[in-house]
């Protein structure tokens, strides 16, 4: 199972990410978030690491904005993370894969919801729904994705945790699980804000089948 660890700031642990079993790195280019990554890192340094993809994660950003990080970082995917309309994602799935991230809440319906971004984008992330945008402290219910045909690659987010490997790996094994990509993982491995636990990340993707 390919693991993502979003809210990357600092250069060192950017190179730590491929030796803990780590397929993405998420840098948030959003200056309201306590990991935005220009404020710790700069696009020079984020442009010359290529062992891992590299997916820049905006909000509400313009499309020059976004298409800017893109060529100064040399980003492999964007993932947009606010309000972004399917006719935005398009705009810039035309340079660039892009991932559209949704926020659940206990009552909305995954299905319904993702249907007009279908043609848009070239994946997904299912996280939960929160006060701003980013981290919510709520883990995202499974079950809400039982009985779900989703139709394209997914990140699986919301608040995992290292104790949540053995769910995961029976989630996977479900056939909602047939367009699982990636499992993303955040605030639960930090030791502050933007600041990983690196030894924690390499035990959990060892548990991962």
């Amino acid at each position: 199972m390919r693991v993502k660890v979003c809210g990357i700031t600092e250069e060192e642990q950017l190179l730590q990410l491929p030796g803990a079993g780590v397929s993405f790195a998420g840098f948030i280019f959003y200056p309201k978030s306590p990991r935005y990554v220009l404020r710790h890192m700069t696009t020079s340094q984020i442009k010359k690491e290529n062992t891992v993809n590299k997916v820049g994660v905006f909000v509400n950003a313009s499309a020059d904005e976004i298409l800017q990080m893109v060529d100064e970082c040399r980003l492999h995917m964007v993932q947009l993370h606010g309000d972004e309309t399917p006719k935005f994602c398009e705009k810039i799935a035309d340079y660039i894969s892009v991932v559209k991230a949704f926020r659940f809440s206990e009552t909305d319906n995954i299905g319904y919801r993702i249907q007009e971004y279908m043609d848009y984008c070239d994946m997904f992330m299912f996280d939960t729904e929160g006060v701003g945008y980013g981290g919510t402290g709520k883990k995202l219910n499974l079950e809400k994705l039982h009985g779900v045909t989703v139709g394209k690659p997914y990140f699986l987010s919301g608040m995992i945790e290292p104790g949540d490997a053995e769910n995961l790996n029976a989630f996977a094994q479900m056939p909602e699980a047939k367009a699982l990509f990636a499992i993303d993982i955040s605030t639960k491995f930090e030791v502050l804000p933007g600041i990983k636990d690196i030894n924690l990340i390499k035990n959990f993707t060892q548990q991962l089948k």
